[in-house]
């Protein structure tokens, strides 16, 4: 396991360097100049160029490529173009916000996501199975953004019974407040972790349930209960595993919309609002950011998998 956990950290290194690569590219091959999007649209041109100079805009691409990845190296994702601040503090201030609606999100997905991949899976064709696939492929199907503009229709505009904007309520602090205002949000993405995991837990209980191994336990008078939530719920955890690790890089990015929608102050409004800027440090820190989250997620991944299943790690 040692041995795998290095190797898998020093392929770290020409990933992060292609990603970064790849996404400074992308990134200055965008139309727009992001000198003109703070600026007023009367000023003359010999400051614009001046402020271009200033900011290093006016260097060849590889220039300024290498002189942001050796600062992003030593932790200095660079400024703002926009407000001027620290691209790393920005980051790290809306994390937790980000973190933890992504991991309520998560979790609640993966805690609904066994017992319904499980009974769906253990009575296929039968009409528990049918109404958990006819949810798992709304799921799938409704975009995130038409889903949250209806939840905020029903239960805010409606209904009246929780907020449908930002994080807290103006002069009120505590847990209480947060929680209500994350409710809409979390459900949100919870239903769309859901429905691809309920999928996967269905299709793994369907094949572990015709292995000898169930047999064998029925034939000792084991109950269907019992061999669902002992033997066979080990066996389908594999893929998910696999999902959790590459949720990683979606603490980060994945929930860009569904801030976007219920004004939540995280990393993907944060993105948002560097995209209409045209704000290449902050597209870049959180893009090469949330490409460490995935590479970490996937290690971890691995790592569980041994824990999981111990002739995975006996084989590698």
């Amino acid at each position: 396991m040692r041995r795998l956990i290095i190797r898998r950290l020093l392929q770290t290194i020409p990933m992060i360097f292609f990603v970064s690569l790849v996404c400074f590219a992308l990134v200055k091959a965008a139309p727009g100049d992001p000198v003109k999007t703070f600026l007023p649209p009367n000023i003359h041109q010999a400051d614009i160029e001046r402020i271009r100079h200033n900011l290093g805009l006016d260097q060849p691409a590889y220039v300024q490529y290498a002189k942001w990845l050796k600062e992003s190296l030593s932790g200095n994702l660079g400024y703002s173009l926009v407000n001027h601040m620290p691209v790393t503090k920005q980051i790290l201030d809306r994390l937790p916000a980000t973190a933890g609606l992504m991991g309520a999100a998560i979790a609640l997905a993966v805690l609904l996501a066994i017992p319904l991949g499980l009974a769906a899976g253990s009575n296929r064709n039968k009409w528990v199975d049918k109404l958990v696939n006819l949810f798992a492929y709304i799921g799938i199907s409704v975009p995130l953004f038409w889903l949250a503009i209806l939840f905020v229709y029903f239960f805010s505009i409606k209904m009246h019974w929780l907020p449908s904007l930002g994080m807290h309520t103006i002069g009120k602090k505590g847990a209480i407040d947060v929680i209500k205002h994350g409710i809409l949000p979390c459900s949100v993405l919870a239903i769309s972790f859901l429905s691809s995991y309920v999928r996967y837990i269905r299709s793994g209980t369907i094949s572990q349930l015709k292995e000898d191994y169930v047999q064998i336990q029925y034939a000792f008078g084991s109950g269907k209960r019992t061999i669902l939530f002992r033997h066979v719920m080990k066996h389908v955890l594999l893929p998910i595993i696999t999902l959790l690790g590459m949720s990683m890089g979606e603490l980060v990015t994945g929930a860009i919309v569904t801030e976007t929608v219920f004004s939540w102050p995280g990393i993907g409004s944060l993105g948002m609002t560097a995209v209409r800027g045209l704000d290449y440090p902050v597209i870049l820190g959180i893009t090469l950011f949330s490409s460490l989250l995935l590479i970490i997620g996937n290690l971890l991944a691995d790592i569980l998998y041994g824990f999981a299943d111990p002739r995975i790690k006996t084989t590698r």
